[in-house]
């Protein structure tokens, strides 16, 4: 009787894959084979069957060529007027009509979302996918319900321009996640019954991962059966979507336009019409969403035109007199600040693959747990050992045809959360605050008053609107006009709204 191996491979296919990883100067990565259990074993060669040696060797190569090349002189021009639009500056009359081209496509079954959620909340002390993390708002909603509901609203606002005007709309959302958060991602939103969406219009995949390597190129082992593996940035999207069938589902959903943002953003209005609309009527091919910096100095990416070609400077990159320079009507000139929200029409996206090997990979040193080769001990670094390689999702913006950026309003579209609790800057209490704040505007902006204790401190105040009764303002001025609502109170519908006014 033969007893099946447990090893993935021949003894012929693992002789011919030894011999890949040696003839690509990674040979190392078999030190401590023939010293494994055949589990540990099968293991390690799941891992490496699946590592392309020879392409990781060229990303590296790239990546240390990209960096030697930040230290050689770098030509910034602002974005020109042609490609630069801000709702700062335009006529609400304008706005509306971008707004209605965008709810128009989405009618039409024509538009769909990619989140970007593969992070975890590492820095807010949490394990979970950073999607699911509490913001202490009175609802007690997670960032994933406030963006589901948000879809559900931009849906229910859309049927108006179905051809009876009252017609399902579906925006299919499909959810990028990470090894780490793919299976916690799907759980929680079963659990939560997909916040009110059809199953099968939430679709999950998973971005790619990149072996770590030392700072000299070689490919790290986190234990004798284990190579270390990080995320390949926010940039894997592009390589996810042609890898995952997301182009294909795409194209078989009659899918257009994409609209693409990352998931640690509360105030970030997913499928937004105005954007969407926006970069419809100017036939882009890849949109980006920014807002203005508060000042020279602050510390965030900037949207230009870098050595001749669309892109993003980062703030290191960029000098300080350069920094302050500014356009005749005082605006900075170099102020388009990058939040990671972008458009893409589904022919761009298809045509990636085509330029995809000229991408950059960017370093990022880090603190990597390794086995040291010699005597077999695993090492918990207290310094960088070694280097992640990430590409961004801006990355492909010099290969744009038709580039437009649409500045917004900070306050109403951008509270990023970064930091742990109590840091006072892009932290729980700051994406709570900005939210609560946001809807007594609504309230304000549509003729009514909040009234209530602690109504000006939005970081303690009871107050809050469900996306689904308002995504933007809109649809509540017919009940608050000349009116007060009165708080506490958590708004989740109609009523609700109409209970609270007095």
């Amino acid at each position: 009787m033969t007893i099946a191996s447990p090893l993935p491979l021949s003894d012929y296919e693992i002789e011919e894959l030894k011999v890949r990883f040696q003839n690509a100067g990674q040979g190392h990565v078999f030190k401590f084979y023939n010293h494994l259990g055949e589990e540990e074993q099968a293991r390690l060669l799941n891992q490496l069957k699946e590592i392309d040696v020879e392409n990781l060797n060229f990303i590296y190569d790239k990546a240390i060529q990209g960096a030697t090349n930040m230290n050689e002189e770098l030509t910034l021009e602002p974005l020109p007027e042609t490609v630069f639009d801000s709702v700062l500056k335009h006529e609400q009359a304008q706005i509306n009509e971008w707004e209605q081209v965008g709810l128009e496509n989405i009618a039409k079954g024509k538009v769909a979302v990619i989140l970007m959620a593969g992070g975890q909340g590492t820095r807010l002390g949490s394990s979970a996918p950073k999607g699911c993390y509490d913001i202490n708002l009175p609802s007690g909603k997670t960032l994933f319900q406030l963006q589901a509901e948000r879809i559900l609203r931009v849906q229910d606002l859309a049927k108006q321009f179905t051809p009876n005007g009252e017609s399902e709309c579906i925006i299919p959302w499909y959810v990028m996640t990470s090894g780490p958060t793919n299976k916690p991602t799907y759980e929680y939103f079963k659990k939560n019954n997909f916040f009110g969406l059809d199953e099968k219009n939430v679709i999950f995949f998973e971005q790619g991962t990149l072996p770590c390597l030392t700072l000299d190129g070689k490919i790290i082992l986190e234990d004798k059966s284990k190579v270390a593996i990080a995320p390949d940035g926010n940039g894997g999207i592009y390589k996810a979507v042609q890898n995952k069938g997301v182009i294909r589902s795409l194209k078989e959903r009659g899918i257009e336009y994409t609209h693409c943002y990352c998931v640690d953003n509360c105030l970030a209005r997913v499928a937004d019409p105005v954007f969407i609309g926006y970069c419809i009527s100017k036939d882009t091919d890849c949109g980006v969403k920014v807002v203005g910096k508060v000042a020279p100095e602050e510390p965030v990416g900037v949207v230009c035109v870098r050595n001749g070609k669309y892109g993003v400077v980062e703030y290191s990159e960029i000098s300080d007199e350069t920094a302050h320079e500014r356009h005749q009507d005082g605006s900075l000139k170099y102020g388009a600040a990058n939040i990671a929200n972008h458009f893409f029409s589904t022919a761009f996206l298809e045509r990636v693959p085509t330029f995809q090997a000229e991408l950059e990979y960017h370093i990022a040193k880090k603190k990597i747990k390794y086995t040291d080769l010699e005597t077999g001990e695993q090492i918990s670094p207290k310094t960088n050992s070694g280097m992640k390689l990430e590409c961004f999702v801006f990355d492909v913006f010099p290969y744009a045809q038709n580039m437009s950026v649409l500045e917004v309003h900070r306050n109403e579209e951008f509270s990023p959360l970064k930091n742990s609790p109590g840091t006072g800057t892009d932290c729980p209490e700051t994406s709570r605050r900005d939210i609560v704040a946001q809807h007594v505007r609504f309230i304000e902006r549509a003729g009514g008053k909040v009234v209530g204790s602690s109504s000006d401190n939005c970081e303690k105040f009871i107050f809050e609107i469900s996306p689904s009764v308002s995504y933007a303002g809109e649809g509540i001025e017919h009940i608050v006009r000349g009116k007060s609502v009165r708080a506490p109170v958590i708004i989740d519908s109609i009523q609700d709204l109409i209970q609270a006014t007095f």
